[in-house]
């Protein structure tokens, strides 16, 4: 009996498998820009900077490394949503105006000088704005710009001298000469 030896089969190495079936990919350089710039938009997102995070997530998915494209699709969607949520429609001036005042009292002061600015914007002749205007400039310490929006906001409705002169908003202006002479200009 002659026996045979069996043919060299060749010997083919496997690919380790994580437990969700992938090989690691290996890190070269441009996936390790991609990789930073994803941690970088995901942070932007963590600070409440959707915005900016929806532009890197674009600009990511253009340059990113296949695996990445579902993760990034997710969160440029999260983003959209969250941009989308924080955009308010107003009916009315007034309701623009309200929505100012809340602004100004939970001491979000940038939001609300927008919000009354952009009422201005439509409308030059909104005394409660300019109203608002200088109680802003009150609260945050700017005493000349304060004279300035009171000024108008009394110009352009009388009745706003009344409302100054009992507004605690105005309490750090109460030390002003001219503050005073601008609510009590009989005396």
């Amino acid at each position: 009996m002659a026996q045979t030896k069996a043919a060299a089969t060749p010997v083919t190495k496997k690919n380790p498998r994580t437990l969700a079936g992938d090989v690691p990919t290996p890190i070269d350089d441009a996936r390790a820009q991609a990789l930073n710039l994803y941690e970088a938009a995901l942070r932007l997102m963590q600070e409440g900077k959707y915005d900016a995070a929806h532009a890197k997530f674009n600009q990511l998915l253009a340059e990113s490394p296949g695996d990445l494209a579902d993760r990034i699709r997710m969160y440029i969607n999260a983003c959209l949503m969250q941009v989308a949520k924080g955009k308010t429609d107003f009916k009315s001036h007034e309701e623009r105006y309200d929505y100012a005042i809340s602004l100004l009292n939970t001491g979000q002061y940038e939001g609300a000088r927008e919000e009354l600015k952009t009422i201005l914007a439509a409308n030059q002749t909104a005394d409660y704005a300019f109203y608002g205007l200088a109680v802003l400039s009150s609260m945050t310490g700017d005493s000349h710009t304060c004279l300035e929006h009171l000024s108008e906001a009394i110009r352009l409705n009388s009745r706003n001298r009344i409302q100054a002169r009992s507004d605690s908003d105005f309490q750090d202006m109460a030390d002003d000469p001219r503050f005073t002479e601008l609510l009590y200009p009989e005396v």
